[in-house]
């Protein structure tokens, strides 16, 4: 890697509290003004929609890691209610909203153009190969407003990473829901009590602890074990490698001047979501 992967790594944590605002309150209720019928009908028209009517077969296997059935309950049926260019345009103004929202005067600074630009400048430089959402996310506007434009940014930088993240997944046979049960004991959480598989039946769950359990990733009383850690380890390494090469284009002082202009974006978003 050119720059160090403490670095890249930072840059992850950075983007992934600017991209998610999109999944706020915010653009939320905006898509329910557009005639989404809850939460979930407006997470994947907004984050399908770079990839234009996509069967939810596809949107199944390029999101990768929702269980069986969840992307059919909402995908075709959003786009007979919104088009995807609907869609993108009613995420970005929600998700641009809800940023401006909790950043406050940061929004307003002078600076925020800059550290728009060096942002924008890495996350279209990556490469697109195999990158299926990040690539369709490379054919949108860019927007002009700063604001709008650092969100825009972190969401491509944020994908390409998750895009890079799913093929290592892939590599090491880690399947979606098995990578949800990974994470939650990542934050030291029961992986029946982790938002996004707890509402699973408790068998489908329990038997894809068994197993990991099997593979010796998952000890008796469903921690971590040793092998299953280095596991986790590695592939966050390996995806850390993967994320590198869109951060290519800045120099050291130049990534360094990104990230200390994002630390206190990042740092407003945190404190108002408290």
């Amino acid at each position: 890697m050119v720059h160090p992967q403490g670095k890249v790594h930072r840059m992850f944590e950075l983007v992934e509290s600017i991209g998610t605002v999109t999944f706020s309150e915010v653009p939320n209720e905006a898509f329910l003004a557009v005639g989404m019928r809850n939460y979930w009908d407006g997470y994947f028209a907004g984050r399908a929609a770079p990839l234009g009517l996509a069967p939810a077969e596809v949107v199944h296997a390029v999101f990768y890691n929702f269980a069986d059935g969840e992307v059919a309950r909402h995908i075709p049926w959003v786009w007979g209610k919104i088009t995807p260019a609907e869609a993108i345009a009613v995420r970005e103004r929600g998700s641009a909203a809800a940023v401006r929202q909790r950043i406050g005067e940061l929004a307003d600074s002078p600076g925020l153009a800059r550290i728009a630009d060096l942002a924008t400048r890495a996350a279209v430089s990556a490469p697109m190969e195999g990158r299926v959402l990040y690539a369709g996310l490379r054919t949108l506007d860019i927007p002009e407003d700063p604001v709008a434009k650092i969100w825009h940014a972190a969401t491509l930088l944020r994908e390409h990473r998750g895009d890079g993240h799913n093929a290592v997944l892939v590599a090491h046979g880690i399947g979606g829901t098995e990578s949800h049960v990974l994470m939650a004991l990542v934050l030291g959480m029961e992986a029946e009590k982790f938002g996004r598989i707890h509402h699973l039946p408790k068998a489908q769950l329990a038997a894809v602890i068994d197993g990991l359990r099997d593979r010796g990733l998952v000890n008796a009383d469903g921690g971590f074990t040793d092998a299953g850690r280095e596991l986790r380890e590695r592939i966050e390494t390996l995806t850390d490698e993967l994320a590198a090469p869109a951060y290519d284009v800045l120099s050291a002082a130049e990534l360094d001047e990104l990230i200390a202009g994002l630390d206190p974006i990042v740092s407003a978003i945190d404190a108002a979501d408290r």
